[in-house]
C-alpha cells in the first residue's frame, strides 16, 4: 500500500491528509514536533487572553485520527534522503515513504541580534511560544514591561495579548508608519492611532540593536540602534516577519530558494515530493501574488489541491482573487483584490474615512477604464462573495458603489454612512452614481 508521509501538522498538512483519506485508502502518516494534535494557530492569542482553553483550539477530537486511519507521529525531521525515499528523525530513527509532502510552515526571522536566544525572548508562532509567554508574562507583577520588535500582523496580535493582561508594551517598528509597506498612508496612520489610543508605546523608524541579559541568561532590557536608548523589560517578542522552515532540507536534492521550489501543481523537482503552505515557493508568481504566501486560507487550498493530484486527479493550484482579513486591536481589516501602499501609474484611488477615525474604505480602480481593482475596509465588514464576483466579472468602480448595499455585511453601518460614501465619490469624480437597494439575489446569483 502506498505510504504518504506529511511533515507538519498545520492547516496545510492536515487538510492534505483529510482529503487524501476521503479520496483513497492510502497509508497516511503526519509527523510533527510541535504538538500531538492539529490546532488552530490563529486562536493561540485567544487562549492567552482567556477567551478559550487550548483544547478548544483543536477542531478534531483525539479519536478522529484513529477513526480515519491517519497515523500521528511526534518527532523532529532532521534530513530527507530522497534517493532512498526515506526521512531521518532527530535521534536517528528513519521513516520510509512512497510520497512525501513537506508542510513545515514558517519560522520567525532572526537577524543575529545579541541576546536573541535569551530566556524571555520568543516569537508568537508556535504552541511553545504560548507556553513561554505564560511562563515569563503571566501578569504585570512578573512582567513589568514587554518589548515587541517588528510591526506586522503577529506583532500587533502579541501587543493586544499583553495589553489584555495590563502589561505595559513598547513596540519597535522600523518603518516610519505601521505596516506602510503594505497599507496606504491613510490606513497606516489609522493603525498608528489605534495602537497609541490603547496606551501602547509605539516607536516608529527604529531598530533593535541588542537584547541585554542577566547572569542567568534572562532578558533584562533592549537597546535601540538609532538612539542608544535602553528600555528595561522582562519579555521580548520577535515578530519581524517569518521565513520558510526549510533548514532540514538544505543538504538534500530538493530544490529550494527561500522556500521549497514548486510548480503550479505543487510538485518539487523530485517526482514523488510535494510542498504546500508557508514553506512552498512558486517558481513564478501566480498573477500579482507573492511566490510565498504565509496565509491560512491559501495553505488550506494547497492541501486540498495536492490531495487531488496525489490521488490521481492532477490539478493546478489556483488560489483565485487575493483577499485577507485581520484585526488591529479593535479595528477589523479586510482586503479584496489589490490596494497597494502606493498606486501604480494606471490606478486611481477613492478614500473615505468616518469622523471617528475608526472606519474607512479605500477603493483602487483603473483610471482609464474605471475597472474595479480592489478595496481595503477598516472597521467595516464586507461580503466575500460580492467582491469575488465583481473581480471575476471585471465590474467598474461605479458598479461597486451602486451596489454597496449588496457588499455590506453590517446593515447598521451602511444605514448611517452609505449615502455619505457615494456622495463623496460623486463630488470628487464629477459623477452621479445612484445607490441601489439591497438585493440578496444579486449577491449570490453569480457568485
Amino acid at each position: 500500500m502506498e505510504h504518504v508521509v506529511i511533515i507538519g501538522n498545520g492547516i496545510s498538512g492536515v487538510t492534505a491528509a483529510r482529503h487524501i483519506r476521503k479520496l483513497s485508502d492510502k497509508q497516511i502518516t503526519i509527523i510533527s514536533s510541535e504538538t500531538d494534535f492539529f490546532f488552530s494557530r490563529t486562536a493561540l492569542m485567544y487562549v492567552y487572553m482567556g477567551h478559550m482553553k487550548f483544547e478548544h483550539t483543536q477542531p478534531y477530537e483525539p479519536w478522529f485520527w484513529k477513526k480515519n486511519n491517519i497515523n500521528l507521529k511526534k518527532g523532529f525531521v532532521s534530513k530527507v534522503h530522497s534517493s532512498k525515499n526515506e526521512i531521518e528523525l532527530k535521534g536517528g530513527e528513519t521513516v520510509n515513504y512512497d510520497t512525501l509532502i513537506i508542510a513545515t510552515g514558517s519560522k520567525p526571522n532572526k537577524f543575529g541580534w545579541p541576546g536573541q536566544d535569551a530566556k524571555g525572548v520568543m516569537g508568537m508562532y508556535h504552541k511553545q511560544d504560548l507556553e513561554k509567554l505564560e511562563k515569563y508574562a503571566p501578569d504585570n507583577a512578573t512582567c513589568k514591561r514587554a518589548v515587541i520588535v517588528g510591526g506586522g500582523l503577529i506583532g500587533i496580535e502579541l501587543a493586544e495579548m499583553l495589553h489584555s493582561r495590563n502589561i505595559p508594551v513598547t513596540f519597535l517598528v522600523r518603518e516610519t508608519s505601521f505596516w506602510n509597506t503594505v497599507l496606504p498612508k491613510q490606513e497606516s496612520a489609522m493603525i498608528n492611532n489605534e495602537i497609541i489610543d490603547n496606551h501602547i508605546d509605539l516607536r516608529l523608524g527604529v531598530n533593535l540593536k541588542e537584547i541585554k541579559t542577566d547572569q542567568n541568561g534572562k532578558a533584562t532590557s533592549i537597546v535601540i540602534a538609532e538612539t542608544g536608548e535602553e528600555i528595561s523589560c522582562d519579555v521580548v517578542g520577535l515578530t519581524a516577519g517569518v521565513s520558510p522552515n526549510v533548514d532540514f532540507i538544505k543538504d538534500s536534492e530538493i530544490e529550494i530558494g527561500r522556500g521549497v521550489k514548486v510548480n503550479r501543481f505543487l510538485e518539487t523537482n523530485i517526482s514523488n515530493i510535494y510542498a504546500i503552505g508557508d514553506c512552498a515557493e512558486q517558481h513564478e508568481s501566480i498573477g500579482q501574488r507573492r511566490p510565498i504566501e504565509a496565509v491560512w486560507y491559501t495553505g488550506r487550498m494547497m492541501g486540498e489541491t495536492v490531495a487531488q493530484t496525489i490521488c490521481g486527479n492532477r490539478i493546478e493550484y489556483k488560489p483565485g482573487h487575493w483577499f485577507n482579513s485581520a484585526k488591529f486591536i479593535d479595528i477589523e481589516y479586510q482586503t479584496y483584490g489589490w490596494v497597494w501602499a502606493e498606486p501604480k501609474k494606471n490606478e486611481s484611488r477613492f478614500y473615505w474615512e468616518h469622523e471617528s477615525g475608526k472606519k474607512c474604505i479605500h477603493i483602487n480602480f483603473n483610471k482609464k477604464t474605471n475597472e474595479f481593482i480592489g478595496i481595503n475596509t477598516f472597521g467595516i465588514r464586507m461580503r466575500h462573495e460580492f467582491f469575488d464576483r465583481v473581480l471575476t466579472e471585471k465590474q467598474t468602480v461605479e458598479y461597486v458603489l451602486e451596489h454597496l448595499s449588496d457588499a455590506n455585511f453590517d446593515p447598521e453601518f451602511y444605514k448611517l454612512h452609505e449615502a455619505e460614501i457615494v456622495a463623496k465619490f460623486n463630488q470628487e469624480n464629477n459623477t452621479n452614481i445612484q445607490l441601489k437597494k439591497k438585493s440578496w439575489k444579486r449577491i449570490f446569483s453569480k457568485a
